[in-house]
């Protein structure tokens, strides 16, 4: 992480106020400012925790801050510890210490033996500016707490940011998930994120979700959840990617070609100003017509479908990814107009409708045709066309993109339907 002092601002000092707030070092409301309050939440926090009382949070301090990211620590077993007093020092439940500490025997805890105890918080926050490192912290920190979910790279973005699936499940049936293909609608990367982390309690704690059993499903599905198909064009439209840095430069330099368009809010594409969701091998040629027709003739902050398909290191990594996981069914998240797509061209995949019309009516979204502007070259169209299998992209929300964080709460309400019968129907 960034060494952070006072006067800095943006997405990383979200996070450390996040991580203050939630340590009870209270740092005031989470705006991205690095001012007085927070300031002297950061020298109260050092000095609790044995460090340098100097409000600079560098190496150490963000080592110690870690957990209130991540959500679990880790304890070390001292004599008479159990794994019960270890759970309540740390505010814990004993079910949520057991589920993360697999194999560890309670009546026969080693001293100096590690324990992970999840910390008493969600992890997924909805009050932060994303960025692909706090992404990164989010996966680790599941996994931890939910050692039966597994976390891969499968693929790398053009400014080397790694591209990460989370696995979950045993079933020979696969689904894949995927979201924020487009920069400035991240808040699909939250939105997922939540409905993993609300999947993996359901599953931990025997519970049910959306109506479901989560164990059952657990069983008979294996989950694929790219959280993060675009993280160049995230961190660039969220502020994590600096305006001193070489990429935000060029993306500003293309992004002057299209002045009607607001820079960075209005950015879609991957960091060389190509349109991820073009970028595939279905109709890319009559998408490349329809967009320049539009006037998108070169890369820029949106629209522009590249050279050719599968071009861009994000697309291959996804196809790649796709082929590999051999789907029953996708789903992609997009924002807005709280609209599913489900067709390409005249494919009708068998029982692609009678889904649909059940992921509509659990969201009160509209099952509708693709319009035929924007009907080619996406991921569900390519997946369509390869498989002949349920594909579709969720118009997640209204408004305009990229939404505000305070519509995250509604949207998860509105599509943890979708999520649950994604999984079960496929």
């Amino acid at each position: 992480m960034k060494v952070l002092r006072y006067g800095d601002e943006g997405p990383i000092v979200e996070l450390l106020q996040l991580a203050l707030n939630r340590a009870g070092f209270q740092s005031g409301d989470i705006d991205g400012i690095f001012g007085r309050r927070t300031f002297n939440a950061v020298e109260n926090f050092q000095s609790e925790n044995g460090l340098s009382r100097d409000g600079v949070v560098g190496k150490l301090t963000w080592a110690a801050l870690y957990p209130y990211l991540s959500g679990y620590t880790l304890h070390v077993v001292a004599q008479g510890d159990t794994l019960y007093n270890i759970a309540a020092h740390h505010g814990a439940s004993l079910q949520s210490v057991i589920t993360a500490n697999v194999g560890v025997v309670p009546e026969n805890l080693q001293i100096g033996q590690q324990i992970v105890v999840p910390l008493p918080f969600a992890v997924v926050s909805g009050d932060v500016n994303y960025s692909s490192a706090y992404v990164t912290i989010i996966l680790d920190g599941l996994c931890a707490r939910y050692p039966f979910m597994s976390v891969r790279q499968f693929g790398t973005s053009v400014m080397g940011r790694q591209m990460l699936v989370a696995t979950v499940g045993e079933g020979d049936k696969r689904v894949g998930f995927n979201a924020s293909h487009h920069a400035n609608e991240w808040i699909t990367t939250p939105l997922n994120l939540m409905f993993l982390e609300t999947y993996l309690r359901a599953i931990a704690f025997e519970e049910e979700i959306y109506g479901f059993d989560a164990r059952e499903l657990f069983e008979s599905t294996t989950l694929d959840m790219v959280p993060l198909v675009n993280p160049d064009g995230m961190d660039l439209v969220t502020g994590a990617i600096e305006p001193s840095d070489s990429y935000y430069q060029q993306a500003k330099a293309l992004a002057g070609f299209y002045p009607d368009i607001p820079f960075p809010d209005g950015w879609k594409a991957n960091i060389r100003g190509v349109d991820l969701n073009l970028g595939y091998p279905a109709g890319w040629e009559e998408a490349r017509r329809i967009k320049f027709a539009q006037g998108y003739t070169r890369p820029g902050p949106r629209d522009f479908v590249g050279t050719a398909p599968l071009n861009e290191p994000e697309n291959i990594a996804m196809a790649d990814l796709t082929i590999a996981g051999d789907y029953a069914l996708t789903v992609s998240y997009h924002t807005q107009g709280a609209e599913i797509y489900w067709k390409f061209l005249d494919f009708d995949p068998p029982r692609a409708e009678e889904i649909g019309q059940q992921m509509a009516q659990s969201s009160g979204y509209a099952l509708v045709d693709t319009p035929y502007s924007s009907g080619f070259a996406g991921y569900k169209d390519w997946f369509i066309q390869s498989y002949n299998r349920p594909g579709y992209t969720i118009e997640a929300g209204k408004g305009v993109n990229p939404l505000p964080l305070s519509d995250l709460s509604k949207l998860f309400e509105d599509n943890i339907g979708i999520f649950v019968i994604g999984l079960y129907l496929s």
